[in-house]
């Protein structure tokens, strides 16, 4: 179970006007603005639950994300997942979750897939009998077998996300957290890791939180969704709640946006 409790961070962003004045002066003397990414977030995950948690950009998804998976400590409030504080039991914590940045890789660009995953099963102590096992089935599942002796740094993005989907799942984690995983992503790349995700869910029980802007994936995944806006949860409940009739789902969220003023 996951769990947020009152949860609150925020950023202090130094600030300046443009100009080689400015910039002088900046050395001496910086401006600094305070940002508040999340303010009193609160919400429960129970297992095997597939979430999606929209929002628009700099709503407070990604910080959200990185305070569950403890790369990020909140200023305030409480976080549970499976009864551990992400940020203070980091090494067990780890071990129980795979995280999934469409922006960042965790695979090394210059040598072959193969050779990340190898280093990624020494990282995380698998054993050789649970990597093979896992090594073969995330292989079938995603069509990896012509990829794995590829460099990263060669591999298209639709390629290297499947990679990189893999080498989060190693492990056999219990949750797995997925930050916009299908951009720039070609129709059938797409349709390929939603068809994956969802069998990952069936067969496994892995919890599943979603942050995406392309709500075609959210409505292909999601049994829940949690709307963020200006680091306030300000929705929690399902797809059917927020439709009217036989809308468009991009048109049905940008209403909902514009609702919320957000």
């Amino acid at each position: 179970m996951i769990m947020m409790e009152h949860v609150c961070k925020s950023y202090r962003i130094a600030k300046r006007n443009a100009g080689f004045k400015e910039a002088c002066k900046s050395l001496f003397h910086r401006e600094y603005e305070v940002i508040a990414a999340l303010n009193d977030v609160s919400f429960t995950i129970n297992d095997g639950e597939m979430v999606g948690y929209i929002g628009p950009n700099g709503a407070g998804k990604s910080s959200t994300i990185k305070i569950l998976s403890g790369i990020l400590t909140p200023d305030g409030g409480t976080v549970l997942v499976d009864g551990r504080i992400p940020c203070k039991d980091r090494i067990e914590h780890v071990r129980q979750i795979g995280v999934v940045f469409g922006q960042r890789s965790q695979l090394w660009w210059d040598v072959p897939v193969i050779d990340s995953f190898e280093l990624l099963k020494d990282i995380y102590s698998i054993s050789q009998s649970t990597y093979r096992r896992s090594l073969e089935e995330l292989t079938q599942l995603l069509n990896l077998e012509e990829l794995l002796r590829t460099p990263a740094r060669q591999l298209s993005l639709g390629q290297r996300m499947r990679c990189e989907i893999a080498a989060s799942l190693l492990h056999g984690p219990r949750i797995l957290f997925l930050d916009e995983p299908t951009i720039g992503l070609d129709a059938v790349s797409k349709l390929a890791v939603r068809d994956f995700i969802l069998k990952q869910n069936k067969t496994h029980g892995t919890t599943v939180i979603l942050t995406t802007h392309d709500m075609q994936d959210i409505e292909a995944l999601a049994s829940r969704i949690i709307l963020i806006g200006k680091g306030r949860i300000l929705m929690d409940g399902s797809l059917a709640d927020i439709k009217k009739g036989n809308a468009d789902i991009d048109e049905t969220v940008a209403e909902l946006y514009r609702s919320y003023d957000i």
